[in-house]
């Protein structure tokens, strides 16, 4: 199995065996991927989906971590990673006239959120721009290989 290799710059939040379906859960996260930490919990706090409120537990949790953790403030976070896995699924028997059962499942999702400070992307902007274009490009697919090579 290969390990992954945790960014510095990054900050997840992890919630598992959530009680709802995976396809719920993931309507909510296309609404919010890539937006504003803000943003995100005013939208969270709005939508009528069930699913809002452990998202926006976890979104809450993940910055909690930056700024304790690492020290990054929470006005300059942007969800970077927003996805959603399907969980195990819990079967119970239900018992139904003349000896006979059904069978109900309840299904579970695994979400993961990372939050992202966005004054890294700000400085690496005004770090490329001091750069010619033939010099840009030649960083930008060096940086490429790099992440590249990094993932194995």
């Amino acid at each position: 199995m290969i390990k992954k290799k945790k960014k510095k710059d990054e900050v997840y939040a992890l919630g598992q065996y959530i009680s709802m379906s995976a396809d719920k859960a993931r309507r909510v996260m296309d609404q919010i991927r890539g937006r504003s930490y803000d943003e995100t919990l005013m939208i969270l706090e709005l939508m009528p989906y069930r699913a809002c409120y452990p998202i926006f537990k976890l979104i809450y949790s993940a910055a909690a971590n930056a700024s304790h953790n690492i020290g990054l403030n929470k006005a300059d976070l942007i969800i970077s990673k927003a996805e959603v896995n399907k969980g195990t699924t819990m079967k119970k028997l239900k018992p139904r006239a003349r000896g006979r059962s059904y069978m109900i499942k309840r299904p579970t999702c695994h979400i993961t959120i990372a939050l992202k400070d966005k004054s890294y992307e700000e400085e690496y902007e005004r770090f490329l721009q001091n750069f010619s274009k033939d010099d840009r490009k030649k960083l930008e697919n060096y940086l490429a290989t790099e992440k590249f090579l990094s993932s194995l």
